[in-house]
């Protein structure tokens, strides 16, 4: 691998998922791979595969189909974690296991219960297994901040030695600084003697808010793999966010000195993509992709900007893949319109889903007079979420009355699983919890709702709404999320949304990993 060259892998479908109420069906997850694919990630972490069935077979899929990038399963140092892991992956077309096993002392104590020579041959062991079955492996000593160094260097050497090409450390809990990072980084480089044999790369959480910061600064001393989850997603405060260290790669070229493989342009719609999927929605001034992240509201900037854009902007925000708002659609726009604006924003439609899609905007259209990208976002994302096929209730009809001198009531018509209609009506504290009453009278799958938010996608008077909502039952979280220009519409759309989750996932998956 040439020097300046920085591997990207990424971990959304894995450590991502891991996040609280971020569970993704596999046709999801299929979805985000052929986006981060598209992206030009090099490394998809698709899955712990020996986690669940389910599991399984999302890794088992991404790697029949998504060809290009090296698609690899996390697996605990267990026999069984690694066959498995092999059985889903064998069919990529570049297959990865990744091993994974703790080495402070705090985990091999309290976790583990076993002590440093055990954990030293089931770490070997378990990575000559893997090796047996692929050429590519990696190792990962969880906790690795945490640990003796003396301990990490020999652990290493001796997975090296059984076979494992990259090695990964990470920082779990999220407790190292960049300097103390960077000096554990340089020890590993001058105390294993066979560390050039395999890639050094880094997995960084941002419980102190420094995983990016950590994770550029292992680039610098010499990291070639960088791990990481689009928008941050992850573990309690998350993952390193892969979006933030590319631009920081991309924009500091002059004092990082390295290339990566991304198309950056790709960037903004699989932020979005992996948000409407998960249900976590970015905060405005989220670095890169924070819908604030361009805009300037002071005099003296926009002055700037006028005059110059670099005096108060680095990078051009095409460049990470927001969309230009020069063509302008309205409800005489045709199907060419339609067709090059979604592309533009990176939409690339069947004819059979353009269709479906020019119908959907025809109406948007009839309620408003003209329609942002943004619009065409939120409309893009709700058919989506309505044409899935792990769909088993669609909301036909909702109906609501209601007023400061009457009780809210609403009838809701749903087509069930089997193709028949279904009808009742409710009262309730007010519309929305009307409706919610209606549909769970069909549905009769017994929930609490723990969250319920509304706000609005553009600006104006006819603004599309999305509502986001979690629901729980059983201790697990289900997210729904809907959207249109009417809320109580919007907020029928986001219950059904997260009862088809519920009902189309089952189980959730264990959740373990570095």
């Amino acid at each position: 691998m040439p020097e300046d060259k920085v591997i990207i892998f990424d971990t959304t479908l894995r450590d991502g998922e891991q996040a609280a109420g971020a569970a993704m069906t596999q046709e999801e997850k299929l979805e985000i791979a052929k986006q981060l694919e598209r992206m030009g990630v090099d490394v998809i972490e698709a899955g712990f595969a020996a986690s669940s069935p389910g599991d399984f077979q999302a890794v088992q899929t991404i790697a029949r189909q998504v060809r290009k990038p090296i698609i690899a399963s996390l697996a605990r140092a267990h026999p069984n974690d690694v066959d498995q892991a092999w059985e889903a992956i064998k069919e990529a077309e570049h297959p990865r296991i990744h091993v994974f096993l703790s080495s402070s002392d705090i985990h091999i104590m309290h976790q583990l219960r076993k002590n440093r020579e055990e954990v030293m041959d089931m770490a070997t062991s378990m990575v000559a297994r893997a090796k047996g079955y692929c050429q590519d492996v990696e190792f990962s000593p969880m906790d690795a901040t945490r640990s003796e160094p003396e301990y990490l260097y020999m652990l290493l050497q001796s997975v090296i030695d059984a076979g494992a090409t990259t090695v990964n450390i990470p920082d779990t809990v999220g407790y190292a600084a960049p300097e103390e990072f960077t000096r554990l980084l340089k020890g590993i480089q001058e105390n294993v003697p066979n560390i050039r044999k395999a890639v050094m790369s880094v997995h960084c959480h941002n419980d102190l808010g420094l995983a990016v910061a950590n994770s550029l600064a292992a680039v610098r001393v010499g990291a070639r793999q960088v791990e990481g989850c689009i928008n941050g997603l992850g573990e309690r405060a998350g993952n390193a966010s892969l979006e933030e260290i590319i631009m920081g790669l991309e924009t500091r070229k002059d004092f990082y000195g390295v290339n990566t493989n991304i198309d950056t342009t790709q960037i903004y719609r699989t932020s979005r993509l992996v948000s409407d999927i998960t249900g976590f929605p970015v905060q405005p001034n989220k670095s890169i992709v924070g819908v604030n992240a361009f805009r300037h509201a002071s005099g003296i900037h926009q002055d700037g900007i006028i005059k110059e854009r670099t005096t108060f902007e680095i990078m051009d925000a095409r460049s990470v893949g927001w969309p230009s708002n020069a063509l302008v659609l309205g409800k005489l726009s045709g199907r060419a319109g339609l067709k090059a604006r979604l592309e533009e924003i990176g939409y690339y439609l069947s004819p059979e889903e353009l269709n479906q899609a020019f119908v959907a905007f025809k109406q948007l259209a009839d309620k408003k007079r003209e329609v942002s990208n943004r619009d065409l976002e939120a409309l893009m994302e709700d058919q989506r979420r309505t044409s899935s096929e792990t769909i088993v209730y669609k909301l036909e009809h909702v109906q609501v009355s209601c007023g400061d001198h009457e009780i809210p009531t609403a009838t809701v018509s749903l087509k069930g699983p089997d193709g028949s209609v279904a009808t009742d009506a409710a009262t309730g504290t007010g519309p929305v919890d009307a409706i919610y009453k209606a549909i769970n009278r069909i549905v009769q799958v017994p929930n609490v709702l723990s969250e319920f938010t509304i706000k609005s996608i553009t600006e104006g008077i006819d603004a599309i709404g999305e509502v986001s909502i979690r629901v729980q039952k059983d201790g697990k979280t289900y997210v729904g999320r809907g959207s249109s220009t009417d809320i109580i519409v919007a907020s029928a759309k986001a219950y059904m949304n997260a009862l088809n989750r519920l009902l189309a996932m089952g189980e959730a998956k264990k959740s373990s990993g570095t």
